[in-house]
């Protein structure tokens, strides 16, 4: 491809009235209220004054902004350009949603958490966010991890230096997923930089628990909730089982787990499909250099009987490549590296094989930390720290609209990310025009996703009138 350099292709005027930048906004808003986002925002916040009126109003541009890419509060004036009012009312501008989010206390953040938990809902009816396979009873997986968002200078409320030592935010989010379906996130929770991982886990968990309750069919197996060892504790841990689940959750080398993958036999360890295994066809085994093998144990055994969790240890071990220094000479035996966890599933449910393959997928949740740092939370916009939990907020709430939208074209953008889903479906240009009081809107010629946005279409604004003669 080269630049044409016929006159016609020479200048540049910014003068038509009637385009829009976003076709996809128009879909992907009739979704939203079809879930009822603006009405919900409506019933639901109290933010005071003149800043909060029209709440439902100014809650849909501000997911409806960061749908179409923005990521700042100066960005949502990409809602107002071109035919945009042709085909959306009530854009506000970038001073007024900046002004409504500074008003926002932690109250208002709550009644925002409960927007978002019941817009979720409303949009799983629309959309099939969290299924199982046909026919099995597959449980949902809930992954509970934080992440920090980087701040710079000491204008930001709360911002502080925590364990990845980086200035900024820590936000907490719990994202529901199974084989067939991608990460929705269904609780979040923004906190101070400095605090430590598992402050306010076990509430989150609880409030995410009921949530994915609201998404699902009930079967007979429960949710399992997995997380790194730093949610190793028996607050979050017993709000799991409360609230009906399992957990699967790393624990940290101290010395009794120690103690405890000592006592076990070197007959129990099992090969698994690990980093550079072979898998032997003629014996139908992996050879493999990790190997698994798993204990009873009971958890937090310091504290009172009743608060004692009974489950099993799985531990994984793999050869230590890289031995210190001071070592003199090589071993005369393999010397080990181990990682466990503590899991309360059922044997009959997931062996010592499956149970570790399934902790492993935990890490899918990093892929949703890095999903919305390039989309929303690329920046933390405003000065005030409620203002920025109330965008963490909007942030997931735009996050799973756009994984909704994905989910109605089918298979092929259901599992994509939102840059993927925002190039193919949302940022799509288009030209206004009106006629017989119709508005109808021009798109592309040849667009390679032309498919997946008129089935989005159709799902959300209904099929066209029938043609009459």
């Amino acid at each position: 491809m080269q630049l044409c350099h016929t006159p016609r292709a020479t200048s540049a005027v910014f003068d038509d009235p009637n385009l829009v930048s976003s076709a996809g906004l128009v879909p992907v808003l009739a979704l939203a209220r079809s879930a009822g986002l603006q009405s919900l925002a409506q019933a639901h916040l109290s933010v005071p004054t003149d800043k909060g009126a029209n709440a439902g109003l100014k809650v849909t541009s501000l997911v409806a902004g960061m749908v179409a890419g923005a990521d700042s509060i100066e960005d949502m004036a990409l809602l107002r350009h071109g035919g945009m009012g042709r085909v959306f009312a009530n854009a506000y501008a970038p001073s007024t949603l900046g002004s409504f989010l500074r008003a926002f206390t932690f109250g208002h953040v709550r009644q925002l958490d409960a927007v978002a938990s019941r817009f979720l809902t409303g949009l799983s009816v629309q959309a099939p966010l969290v299924v199982s396979s046909p026919g099995t009873a597959e449980r949902v997986m809930l992954d509970i991890d934080d992440t920090i968002i980087e701040v710079h200078g000491y204008a930001k409320q709360g911002s502080g230096y925590g364990y990845s030592g980086v200035r900024g935010l820590n936000a907490l989010l719990a994202t529901a997923t199974t084989t067939l379906s991608a990460p929705v996130v269904v609780a979040q929770r923004l906190r101070k930089g400095s605090c430590g991982s598992p402050r306010g886990a076990a509430r989150l968990v609880a409030d995410a628990l009921k949530t994915v309750s609201q998404l699902t069919v009930e079967n007979s197996v429960r949710p399992l909730v997995r997380a790194d060892s730093a949610f190793y504790g028996s607050a979050t841990v017993r709000a799991a089982i409360k609230t009906g689940a399992d957990i699967s959750v790393t624990v940290r080398l101290d010395q009794r787990v120690k103690a405890t993958i000592a006592t076990i036999g070197e007959d129990a360890w099992t090969p698994i499909g690990y980093t550079d295994a072979v898998y032997d066809e003629q014996t139908g085994q992996w050879v493999s250099r990790a190997e698994v093998a798993e204990i009873p144990f009971t958890a937090f055994t310091s504290k009172k009987k009743a608060e004692q969790v009974p489950g099993r240890l799985v531990v994984r071990r793999i050869p230590d490549l890289n031995p210190k220094s001071n070592h003199g000479q090589e071993t005369l035996f393999d010397t080990w590296r181990f990682h466990a966890f503590f899991t309360t599933t059922d044997p009959g449910v997931a062996d010592t094989v499956a149970a570790d393959k399934t902790h492993r997928g935990h890490a899918i949740i990093e892929q949703v930390h890095a999903d919305l740092k390039h989309a929303a939370l690329a920046h933390l916009p405003s000065g005030k720290f409620t203002a920025n939990a109330a965008w963490l907020v909007l942030a997931v709430m735009a996050f799973n609209l756009t994984r909704a939208a994905a989910t109605i074209t089918g298979p092929g953008l259901a599992k994509a990310t939102t840059a993927t889903i925002r190039r193919k479906l949302i940022a799509v240009p288009a030209r206004i025009a009106s006629s017989a009081r119709r508005v109808t809107l021009h798109l592309p010629v040849a667009w390679p996703w032309e498919t997946a946005w008129s089935d989005l279409f159709t799902m959300a604004c209904g099929p066209p009138p029938a043609m009459t003669t």
